[in-house]
């Protein structure tokens, strides 16, 4: 859906994302689990971002800003070697643009050195006068999305080569959204004509996908074999004076992993609440069967003995062990890999709600209510929930991109599937760190492996994998990138990074890794010798958080991978020659690069 210690996995150099409360707030670099300000030319977001700023409007012709434009920063990273790097949204003539944002990269003393950006155009619209009324392009809106469609904003929608009035539409209780969730509708402002009808969350499961499943007749019961908690498991009240509320170890029985140790909330002597606050308040609750998207309006999982769930389906607990336990995993891997803190890198918890909706089968990162929702199986082609481990790493990795650089889809269909090369490597770096996943939690339970979704009970053994990705019959997915890429359904497409990813950490050939064998083939026979997991996990996340925007392509995610295997290990480095080899070994070349990219 849109939106790993790799057994103790320690990137070489450490890398810092966000630096959120722009104005007046101190640089900071993660350093043996530290933030400690940065003493530099430039010791402050503030003087950071008008820097970036400033460079953006001095180097229009290479940046694409214009006069009428304004750069709000989203993000201001920071690398040890010196480099800044300033992620602006975009508004003109106060609108938001969208497809309108960009990347300015700074050196140590703030001069700049590049851009990476999501429009190739100069960002003018003929005319800012709307022929449609905001309520005319509300009720096109709600028609298009069979919905309740809120305010209407202008905006100027710069994607695809355009540069053209519009409105921006949300839609709630869409007839057309699983769960009927929201979308975001754009309607040109001139004309009426819907640019583009996209459901705010979606899912892990594609609507094609499932409708395979069932031409197939197939039926996902996969077994837990959990026993319930022993009465000796869960925690005691400690001795003493404690002041509440108080951290609290606690243990879980889970549908998928077993017995699980849990970082809980005390709230007094004998209550307990499914909340993190090691992690920032990591909280799960229960949407009780609702089309909820308010976390608020959850219900609290609460404890008198601090042990949870039972193992099985019967308890409404068990769903959300595997819940919460997956998302602190998930946390933590961000964190002590990357110095990551939370999804938006803003010291603040993730958040979720397990039995979403009646007989949803599938799970979602949602915007909307920024956190996670998982519905319990439809009870007949999926019978438990979809709460397994890489599933939530792979949402929640939607939601880390959905933070930064908002790789979207170019277009949806009538059935809400997905396609284009941005949503590819959306769904792809999902796959990717949502493997990584498992490797750092090396749960003996749930062993790490690249393969994606092999809890689910498929009879194909796993959904999608990283090293031979056509062996997935179900979606189609491809190992090499060729035109036709551009519009294959997004998971189809994600298998052409993730298989650069593969050789890039593996490379090529048959091997047996952690007792799961693989064998990946490479286009044209190219030999990859692979540089390690570490490493290929640590270009990956470079490049997604500096030099990948809302419109990054297969090609551009090359180029942006080997700027970041540069930043860290040089221009003439092994690593920076076998990233250009592994995506060489899927077809992606400079040499290929299509003029027109669209």
């Amino acid at each position: 859906m849109r939106r790993p210690h790799i057994r103790s996995v320690a990137v070489a150099v450490a890398v810092t994302t966000a630096v959120t409360g722009l104005a007046g707030t101190a640089l900071a670099v993660p350093s043996a689990g530290a933030d400690h300000p940065v003493s530099s030319a430039g010791t402050s977001a503030a003087s950071v971002v008008e820097a970036a700023r400033a460079a953006a409007f001095a180097h229009a012709s290479a940046t694409g800003v214009t006069q009428g434009d304004e750069l709000r920063a989203q993000d201001v990273m920071l690398d040890p070697e010196g480099a800044r790097h300033v992620r602006f949204i975009r508004t003109h003539q106060g609108m938001p643009v969208l497809g309108g944002d960009l990347v300015v990269h700074l050196d140590r003393r703030l001069a700049y050195t590049g851009v990476t950006r999501a429009a190739d155009h100069t960002v003018k619209p003929a005319t800012t006068e709307a022929k449609l009324t905001p309520k005319q392009a509300e009720t096109k809106a709600a028609s298009a999305a069979k919905g309740d469609a809120d305010g209407a904003e202008l905006v100027l929608d710069a994607r695809d080569g355009a540069s053209v009035l519009a409105y921006q539409v949300r839609v709630t209780d869409s007839a057309t959204t699983e769960g009927g969730g929201s979308r975001t509708v754009v309607i040109d402002a001139l004309t009426g004509k819907v640019r583009s009808n996209t459901p705010d969350s979606d899912e892990f499961l594609s609507p094609k996908l499932l409708d395979t499943l069932r031409d197939r007749g197939e039926t996902l019961d996969p077994a837990t074999g959990n026993a319930p908690l022993s009465a000796a498991l869960g925690a005691t009240p400690a001795a003493g004076a404690v002041h509440y509320p108080a951290p609290a170890t606690g243990t879980g029985s889970s549908l998928f992993l077993g017995k699980v140790s849990l970082t809980t909330t005390r709230t007094a002597g004998t209550s307990y609440l499914l909340k993190d606050p090691s992690r920032w308040g990591t909280e799960t609750r229960d949407a009780k069967n609702r089309l909820l998207e308010n976390f608020a309006q959850g219900t609290k999982f609460t404890s008198t003995t601090n042990k949870w769930g039972n193992g099985a389906v019967s308890s409404r607990a068990s769903a959300a062990v595997d819940a919460q336990y997956g998302i602190t995993k998930t946390l933590d891997f961000y964190q002590k890999t990357f110095g990551r803190k939370g999804i938006e890198n803003n010291s603040k918890g993730a958040q979720a709600m397990v039995h979403f909706g009646n007989k949803i089968a599938n799970a979602f990162w949602d915007p909307t209510c920024d956190c996670m929702l998982y519905g319990d199986g439809d009870g007949q082609m999926f019978k438990k929930p979809l709460v397994v481990l890489d599933v939530t790493g792979h949402e929640l990795t939607h939601g880390v991109v959905d933070a930064t650089a908002k790789l979207e889809p170019t277009r949806v269909d009538a059935d809400g599937n997905q396609y284009g090369e941005p949503g590819s490597l959306n769904e792809s770096l999902a796959d990717i760190f949502g493997s990584n996943v498992e490797f750092f939690t090396n749960n003996p339970k749930n062993p790490p492996n690249y393969l994606v979704g092999e809890k689910l009970g498929l009879a194909q053994k796993f959904l999608r994998r990283l090293d031979h990705p056509s062996l997935d019959r179900l979606e189609g997915t491809i190992d090499y990138w060729s035109p036709a890429v551009y519009d294959t359904e997004v998971h189809a497409g994600s298998g052409v990074s993730s298989h650069a990813y593969y050789l890039l950490a593996e490379g090529g050939g048959r091997k047996t890794i952690g007792g799961f064998s693989y064998n990946s083939p490479t286009y044209g026979g190219l030999t990859v010798k692979g540089i390690g997991r570490t490493k290929a996990t640590a270009i990956f996340y470079r490049a997604l958080t500096r030099y990948m925007v809302s419109t990054t392509d297969f090609h551009d995610a090359r180029v942006a991978t080997l700027k970041a295997a540069k930043d860290l290990y040089g221009a003439n480095s092994t690593e920076y020659k076998t990233v250009d080899r592994a995506w060489a070994a899927v077809n992606v070349t400079a040499a290929n690069t299509p003029a027109d990219r669209h």
